[in-house]
């Protein structure tokens, strides 16, 4: 009698087992919140900073020793497979910046961010729709308190805070040495033109081949400036002792001796906005400058 009891006891748990994964195969394409995903599943879901899709081409127009045209260049960056193109120019390429985004457009390329500021851009954001981040190298003024250098470094960029906020883009202070390119002090300007003229789109775009010296305090500088990032220009770091000038300041992402580290900084922190690689290089194709900072992003992956 104990016997039939404990296996009629085993028979209904089966025939409930049964009915629930049942259940579970019929309501699962319309009961999605039944179900929690693993956390190395939601991982593996979750794009990586150094995708394709997430990178953003940068100092490619007069760095570039190929001097490509805008067709060229936007054919460039979608057969390798980069989705953005940071734009920076010089007086010669002001008559093409119309023809530029109109060969992005028709790549299927983000144009991404404007470096400084041209007025013939303007009509051309409405005319086509874009909204690039404008970015600015941030100022080094003199004065006798950080305060004051501060508050003078803020009235410097007011003009451009005003028109990037009437035209509903973002601007990026651009780290490219002294005073102004110290992550303290970027931190600082930002602070004070949201707090002092509601300015909230006003960020930092961060350069490793102007962060040299931040290095060994990368890993406490980064976490402070990630609340303002707009983006992060990375490239292969040499050992500051060895860089002079622009020898050894620039080398291919994985060529150099830092950068893993830094990298490793930003994913603790994170950071999950664009991630832009360069060229920069102007006596070198953009092409290879391109692919060689690729090739070291798959070599660090690995």
């Amino acid at each position: 009698m104990l016997l039939t009891t404990e296996m009629d006891s085993i028979s209904r748990v089966g025939r409930s087992t049964t009915l629930l994964i049942a259940l579970t195969i019929v309501l699962s394409p319309f009961v999605p919140s039944l179900f929690v995903r693993s956390a190395e599943a939601a991982d593996a879901e979750t794009p990586d900073i150094l995708d394709r899709e997430n990178l953003v081409a940068w100092c490619i127009v007069p760095f570039d020793a190929a001097r490509r045209t805008p067709a060229e260049r936007a054919l460039m960056v979608r057969q390798l497979g980069i989705k953005r193109v940071a734009y920076d120019w010089r007086e010669e390429h002001v008559a093409s910046f119309e023809e530029e985004i109109r060969q992005y457009q028709t790549h299927g390329l983000e144009f991404f961010a404007f470096w400084s500021w041209h007025p013939s851009l303007e009509p051309l954001i409405e005319r086509y729709g874009i909204r690039p981040q404008i970015w600015i190298t941030s100022p080094s003024p003199s004065a006798e308190t950080k305060e004051q250098r501060v508050s003078a470094a803020a009235r410097e960029l007011l003009p451009l805070v005003d028109i990037a906020r009437r035209l509903e883009l973002q601007l990026g202070l651009y780290n490219h040495g002294g005073w102004g390119g110290e992550p303290e002090n970027l931190i600082a300007v930002c602070q004070y033109l949201r707090a002092s003229h509601q300015a909230e789109h006003v960020g930092i775009v961060y350069n490793f081949h102007h962060g040299h010296d931040h290095v060994a305090t990368f890993a406490d500088v980064f976490p402070a400036m990630k609340p303002y990032l707009l983006c992060v220009n990375i490239n292969g770091m040499a050992d500051p002792k060895l860089v002079n000038g622009m020898e050894n300041k620039i080398l291919p992402v994985g060529q150099g001796v830092h950068e893993e580290t830094m990298l490793r900084t930003i994913r603790q922190a994170q950071y999950r906005g664009p991630i832009g690689i360069l060229d920069h290089l102007p006596e070198q194709d953009a092409l290879t400058s391109l692919q060689n900072n690729l090739n070291g992003i798959e070599k660090l992956r690995r």
